[in-house]
């Protein structure tokens, strides 16, 4: 599934391109996880002020309301400069008088929702209750900490769980919790604040590097130009299970939580 890293990926890669063109047509195809929620007639003639992305959501901003767009499982956005006839498995195209936004989902469980404003309630439906931003400045060590106290969960699960913090996905909890030395295990409520700001400072760093890296491409991600990313081969735990762990030659270990599974080393990971 595309993660944090993935979308803004995704998004650095056509939002330049997009800005300012006007909507010319839009077509949709088989249906997907939810309904546009709006004739597409409506769309035509509107201006794509800009795109940007809240937690794995990407937000076109249009003159009336926004387009909020989820990759699902195995979605992906093409972008095009010239009009490209569709497949079986692209499901929503929209045509600018800049080039073609294309969403390509095979198993049909991303979504194209069109919301009157960021403050409506079909807006508010799917970005209400996503915690905060890590890569924004909003990202303070002391409301991190204040959320992770009220958590009564694992921190994997919390960290999975996007309420108190978005984007951290699966193989960017392995690497941060191994990151900042923390068990997997731990409780979340039992985090120390010096641990909380080790964990901190670790989701950044993996985040940050994993945007600069081109995401994770672990099966068929790949960005609005085609490429894939690089970060799952830099990872210290994530896929290593039984391999010696780069930093103190002990085995990685695998876990089952919550139906994922979690790559951690019992020696470097002791908080």
């Amino acid at each position: 599934m595309p993660e944090l890293p993935e979308v803004e990926v995704t998004r650095l890669s056509f939002a330049n391109n997009i800005a300012g063109a006007v909507v010319e047509s839009v077509r949709v195809g088989k249906t997907l996880r939810w309904p546009l929620g709006v004739a597409p007639m409506h769309l035509v003639g509107q201006h794509v002020a800009a795109v940007r992305r809240r937690g794995k959501y990407l937000l076109l901003d249009l003159d009336q309301g926004l387009l909020l767009i989820h990759l699902g499982m195995s979605g992906s956005l093409s972008f095009f400069r010239q009009n490209s006839t569709p497949g079986p498995h692209d499901h929503f195209d929209l045509q600018t008088s800049s080039g073609l936004l294309r969403l390509n989902d095979p198993r049909r469980f991303g979504a194209v929702v069109y919301a009157p404003s960021e403050d409506s309630s079909q807006a508010q439906k799917l970005l209400g209750k996503l915690g905060l931003e890590p890569l924004s400045s909003e990202f303070a060590v002391d409301l991190f900490y204040a959320g992770l106290k009220r958590r009564s969960s694992t921190i994997k699960q919390v960290l999975l769980g996007g309420q108190v913090v978005v984007g951290v996905g699966n193989i960017y909890a392995c690497e941060t919790l191994f990151l900042a030395g923390i068990r997997p295990t731990r409780v979340a409520s039992r985090i120390t604040k010096q641990q909380a700001g080790r964990l901190h400072a670790a989701i950044r760093d993996v985040l940050t590097r994993a945007v600069q890296k081109g995401g994770s491409t672990l099966r068929d991600f790949s960005n609005a130009k085609g490429e894939s990313g690089y970060f799952q081969l830099e990872a210290m735990v994530y896929g290593r299970e039984g391999l010696a762990c780069k930093v103190c030659d002990h085995p990685v270990r695998l876990l089952r939580q919550g139906q994922r599974s979690t790559y951690w080393c019992a020696h470097c990971q002791k908080a």
